[in-house]
């Protein structure tokens, strides 16, 4: 993880955490899409979903056809249906076989990852305490691989709920979403350890590892500069994160979903500006947003 300085002029510094932008699995899940939409330019894709958190991305499929919806049932019979990169429950999957729908998964690996450790760990008869935010696309999706087994855990208060769900267990399985903090892990296994728990699978193995760099990164960015700007969209989960991660810092950080909305922000005393992006963000609003800092000097 390391900062590059991309541009100084007038007593303003630009620095940019490296790595930044789009991770491989939202790389993977939009080449599938894009070729799908390439390769039949005269049909409707449905998408299940936002394909990734990143209103542009969005925007610029709904551009080529694609309609994005929240139920399977509004989906025609026999149509074409795209999974998102967040993954799905295996109701879903139900759903649309019965539908009759051609289904094309763009499921991140690091999330069918999670997914398998949830069914393997489910069919033992095991009880799972998953780390993440409740109704994120990507949480729902791996609930329901056993709903009645698993309980998603934000912070230290859901551990007395999770008291009250299952009050003769005492060991657990540790699972996570793949796009959380490192530092909301920690937080969440020290309280169930603190309850009483034995944890089986306490890793940080299911975070991604794009995730982790990048937070690193956002880290030792907020250390050197004043102020740091992400840009990503309000309802990205990793992008909020970096926000956080730098603020934990002591560094002003501010949450920006186009190049535009630094226009808003006060940083006309700010000296040195860190800027990073989300793990949805395309690398040519980054550029736009790097050059529309230029143009403030």
């Amino acid at each position: 993880m390391t900062t590059e300085s991309l541009y100084s002029k007038g007593g303003l510094r630009i620095e940019i955490a490296q790595p930044h932008g789009m991770c491989t699995g939202v790389d993977r899940a939009l080449k599938i899409a894009n070729r799908i939409l390439d390769e039949y330019p005269n049909e409707t894709l449905w998408c299940f979903h936002e394909i990734v958190h990143n209103q542009h991305v969005v925007a610029e499929m709904k551009s080529r056809g694609a309609i994005f919806v929240d139920a399977i049932a509004t989906i025609p019979e026999g149509a074409r249906v795209l999974f998102s990169a967040h993954g799905v429950s295996p109701q879903i999957w139900e759903e649309a076989r019965a539908r009759k729908l051609d289904i094309v998964d763009a499921t991140c690996p690091f999330v069918a990852k999670v997914h398998g450790e949830a069914r393997d760990f489910a069919s033992r008869h095991c009880h799972i305490a998953l780390v993440g935010h409740k109704g994120h696309d990507e949480v729902v999706g791996v609930i329901g691989e056993a709903p009645e087994q698993i309980e998603v855990i934000e912070s230290k208060a859901d551990v007395e709920i999770l008291k009250t769900r299952w009050p003769n267990e005492r060991m657990l399985v540790l699972l996570s979403q793949t796009t959380i903090s490192d530092e909301m892990f920690v937080e969440c296994q020290t309280a169930l350890e603190s309850a009483g728990y034995t944890l089986i699978h306490p890793n940080f193995k299911d975070i991604c590892y794009a995730t982790r760099e990048r937070q690193r990164a956002v880290s030792q960015l907020a250390r050197n500069v004043d102020c740091v700007l992400v840009l990503g969209s309000p309802n990205s989960s990793n992008s909020r994160r970096l926000v956080e991660v730098a603020q934990k810092e002591g560094c002003q950080a501010f949450l920006i979903d186009k190049p535009e909305g630094v226009d808003g922000l006060d940083i006309s005393q700010i000296k040195r500006i860190g800027v990073t992006s989300g793990a949805s963000t395309p690398e040519a609003l980054f550029l736009q947003l790097i050059e529309r800092l230029k143009e403030r000097v």
